[in-house]
């Protein structure tokens, strides 16, 4: 534990944008936990340490920064011993215009810094205790330091049954609409053993579900111990030999990395979910080739096809970003006809943002936002109604359900999650908690379904369900 900190409270972590920064912010806690000794508390004014951990994928996100900030200026002032810090990628593109509008701010660090974020904290609280030194200014670090915050992280800790783990680091697709590559940097791969390390870790703590996690993750290459290079497949292939790991999945993906070898581990990998969430963004190679996406729609198409091939039951999802630069009536339809053609679930649509920095920032933008929040509506109505079809489709179906937690529905039931991701509620036991389970589909509802326990085929296996906290 640090030497110099003086925190009697916790910590509190908000967290804008992704999985990818959820990981993060797990991380953070985890670390702040071993180094400061700080717990996670609910509410900002209970803690000692609060911290903000930023997306700037779009400008409401963005914007969503300084109205926190705003607010946590003015409690600041009522303890102002606390230490706010904001990361992510906010911080990486606007670190000193965060401190400039936003005084009360100590901490200012990147997504590849957070691992420096003990160091921060220690400088800040030095600086504060130097009465020589009049103007307290914001420790800020928002350089590129790779992967480097992988070797000083803490071994992983869960207490569940789920857990997500970043393979890979930053984009190098640098499509025109997308900051990423400016505020995480361009690909890395993390090693294919430290990669492996961490799973087995998280499989002897119970953890029966990974989510393999990167800004393209089916562009993984990581270096293994002969110095060869493993893909994705090869990695899902070592992760499936693990024990105790019952399902596999990965996000986010991109169209030009879908390599036959990763289709293939449909066929091959029956741990891996009959899910798959690869964003196209637009249904017209037009509005494609302006956003340099580098595909086609009939290649992406193709794509989905061949895993269909192999996977029937194949749940798909995407994103849309709707009103680019430059996109017409004729190109919007075409987009709600691949909608329509390839029936997506459980989609993500929203109005262009444009981001400043990247190229579609100086396109010619002449439609209005009236029409562009029709169009919006349009296909958020038809990606609706596909997830409601699937839903209803699943009625009667048996699903093989990783029983999570309690239910919040009922005291007597439990909670798990189908492959295609939905949450079923369903009567059993919280001994089931971390078994996979057989559970016909009684009743679709808006945000989950009900079931009825038909088998638990791991109740006389080999594998002992692990002891959660209830």
């Amino acid at each position: 534990m640090s030497q110099t900190t003086p925190f009697t409270g916790g910590l509190y972590v908000i967290t804008y944008g992704c999985q990818m920064n959820e990981y993060d912010s797990d991380k953070m806690a985890s670390l702040l936990a071993k180094t400061h000794g700080l717990t996670l508390v609910t509410e900002p004014e209970e803690a000692d340490v609060v911290l903000m951990n930023t997306c700037s994928v779009r400008e409401k996100a963005q914007e969503k920064v300084f109205s926190e900030l705003g607010r946590w200026e003015k409690w600041k002032k009522l303890k102002s011993n606390r230490v706010i810090g904001v990361g992510g990628c906010v911080a990486s593109q606007e670190g000193r215009e965060i401190r400039r509008r936003a005084p009360c701010v100590d901490v200012i660090f990147g997504p590849q810094t957070l691992h420096r974020l003990p160091a921060m904290i220690d400088e800040v609280l030095r600086v504060r205790g130097d009465d020589s030194i009049k103007k307290k200014k914001a420790v800020i670090d928002i350089s590129f330091p790779e992967i480097e915050k992988f070797d000083h992280l803490p071994e992983p800790e869960v207490n569940g049954v789920s857990a997500m783990v970043s393979v890979m680091e930053g984009c190098s697709k640098y499509c025109t609409f997308c900051v990423v590559p400016y505020t995480r940097g361009e690909e890395v791969s993390r090693p294919y053993e430290d990669v492996l390390h961490e799973i087995r870790i998280l499989a002897e703590q119970g953890v029966r579900e990974v989510n393999l996690l990167g800004q393209n993750v089916n562009a993984y290459r990581g270096v293994m111990e002969d110095g060869d290079i493993a893909d994705l497949a090869v990695l899902m292939h070592a992760v499936r030999a693990i024990e105790g790991i019952g399902r596999i999945r990965f996000t986010t993906s991109h169209p030009n990395e879908m390599t036959q070898s990763i289709i293939n581990c449909y066929a091959e990998i029956p741990e891996l979910v009959s899910h798959l969430h690869l964003p196209i963004q637009s249904g017209s190679d037009k509005v494609l080739a302006m956003m340099k996406r580098n595909h086609m729609v009939l290649e992406y198409k193709s794509t989905i096809r061949k895993v269909r091939a192999l996977r029937p039951n194949l749940c798909l999802s995407g994103d849309f970003i709707i009103g680019f630069p430059g996109e017409t009536c004729d190109d919007f339809k075409e987009t709600l006809a691949l909608v329509e053609e390839l029936k997506y679930d459980r989609s993500f649509s929203f109005i262009y943002s444009e981001r400043p920095g990247t190229p579609a920032a100086g396109f010619l933008d002449e439609e209005p936002m009236e029409k562009k929040k029709r169009r919006l509506f349009a296909i958020q109505e038809l990606l609706n109604k596909q997830t409601a079809d699937i839903s209803d489709a699943m009625l009667g179906t048996v699903q093989r359900v990783l029983v999570e937690r309690l239910s919040r529905k009922s005291f007597d039931q439990v909670a798990g999650r189908t492959e295609n991701n939905r949450v079923v509620n369903f009567s059993g036991s919280p001994e089931l908690i971390g078994q996979f389970v057989d559970v016909e589909i009684t009743e679709a509802l808006t945000n989950s379904l009900q079931g009825n326990l038909i088998a638990t085929p791991e109740a006389d296996s080999h594998i002992a369900p692990q002891a959660y906290a209830l």
